[in-house]
């Protein structure tokens, strides 16, 4: 279990949280297909196993993971429409009558009905993990929408979850177009070869940089023009990659191969020792690597009473 992309979230509450009455809250919610008249359908299933009667809580020396599954039905608008199209012209040619809006709406909704059970389903997993320790939750996602839909769903099921994304207290680009300017990023993290630029002009545009050196004189260039960096690419001492955004949010998780390897030995030849042991080194990792980041970006701005 090694996350592709993460963001951070702040408890800012105490949890009171067991692994039994995490189990108990996920299995009021449990993910299950779409009815036929049904778009979307959200809920959990086991983060580690097929079996559908298998825990749908799981945890690693005290960190709790979770995995929330999104059936929807795919209906292209297209599809939809042309559909109207045809039914409304067939009114109008045979009833000699104009269609208006309402009644459009109103076959619409009929077409779109009696698709339904004919469309495809689509499917989508979003795991989370939980650390009460670090009073944190690494969603694996970048997407701000899929988080929140575990998040939003979490809530509803345990009736509580204070949470708020990681903030800083000194702007991110301020401190990235720092780095790339002295050639110098915190300590134990190193800038790799890649970033995004952006305009502070209202129009202004923005420019990726890929597989350059960020040190040439190009880039120093295009720094003292006024751009900003609003992403950077950096490596956190010899355990893993990532790139970064404005936002915190953590994209193209890279784990190092020494940790894959180490797993590997942990976990001997069981899938679930494996998966075990690669879920507490991948939490180890993202335990040192995300704090120390958090604290070379300025620091963390953690709300008054936290």
């Amino acid at each position: 279990m090694w996350f592709k992309n993460v963001l951070v979230y702040r408890l800012t509450q105490d949890l009171p949280l067991t692994l039994e009455n995490l189990e108990q809250a996920l299995r009021t919610k449990v993910a299950k297909l779409p009815e036929s008249q049904v778009l979307q359908t959200v809920g959990f299933l086991a983060p580690n196993s097929k079996n559908p009667d298998a825990p749908l809580a799981h945890v690693v020396e005290g960190v709790f993971l979770v995995a929330l599954r999104m059936y929807e039905r795919i209906l292209p608008p297209a599809v939809v429409t042309d559909a109207v199209a045809e039914k409304v012209e067939e009114i109008e040619l045979s009833q000699l009558r104009k269609v208006y809006k309402k009644e459009k709406d109103q076959i619409k909704d009929e077409i779109t009905q009696a698709f339904l059970p004919r469309a495809f389903i689509k499917k989508a997993t979003t795991y989370a993990a939980i650390d009460l320790k670090q009073s944190l939750i690494y969603v694996n996602t970048s997407s701000p929408k899929s988080a929140e839909a575990l998040l939003s769903t979490l809530r509803e099921v345990l009736g509580s979850l204070p949470v708020r994304p990681v903030a800083v207290k000194i702007a991110p680009t301020a401190t990235y177009t720092s780095w790339i300017k002295t050639e110098k990023a915190a300590d134990d993290f190193y800038v790799l070869s890649n970033c995004r630029l952006n305009d502070i002009s209202e129009d202004g545009g923005e420019i990726q940089v890929k597989n350059q050196d960020l040190t040439s004189d190009e880039i120093k260039q295009l720094l003292d023009s006024g751009k900003i960096v609003s992403q950077i690419n950096l490596a956190y001492k010899d355990l893993l990659s990532f790139t970064v955004n404005d936002k915190l949010a953590i994209q193209g998780l890279r784990f190092e191969s020494l940790l894959h390897e180490k797993a590997v030995q942990d976990g001997g030849d069981d899938a679930d020792s494996q998966f075990d042991a690669s879920f507490l080194l991948m939490m180890a990792t993202l335990n040192e690597a995300v704090p120390a980041l958090l604290t070379a970006l300025g620091g963390e701005d953690i709300p008054v009473g936290v």
